[in-house]
């Protein structure tokens, strides 16, 4: 799994005719800092996250596949988790920002 922050949305006319219906957003891998991690990547949305958002991605194709309830479809990588706060040695981490719930 991978931690990262939704940079963008992907629209495609022509597409898997498994992948209809399905969001496509651009997602920039994170370093624990913050930084960058390697390339941005195309991952499915299983959850309804918006741009600018940290997420929680998988990258194992079964487990992006049925995230999405699209079994035997070819998809690499999901969002499966919206990050709410990072702490790292028991103290927030200032690198990503504290997602407040509607519910507080």
């Amino acid at each position: 799994m991978l931690i990262g922050r939704v940079i963008g949305e992907m629209v495609a006319t022509e597409k898997h005719a498994s992948h209809v219906g399905c969001t496509a957003l651009i997602v920039q891998p994170l370093e624990l800092d913050g930084t960058n991690r390697g390339n941005a990547v195309i991952a499915f949305d299983s959850i309804g996250v918006g741009i600018g958002e940290c997420v929680l991605l998988t990258t194992e194709g079964y487990s992006a596949m049925t995230s999405v309830g699209r079994p035997n479809s070819p998809i690499d990588t999901a969002v499966i988790g919206v990050i709410d706060l990072v702490e790292i040695g028991g103290a927030p981490s200032s690198a990503f920002p504290v997602r407040m719930r509607k519910d507080e």
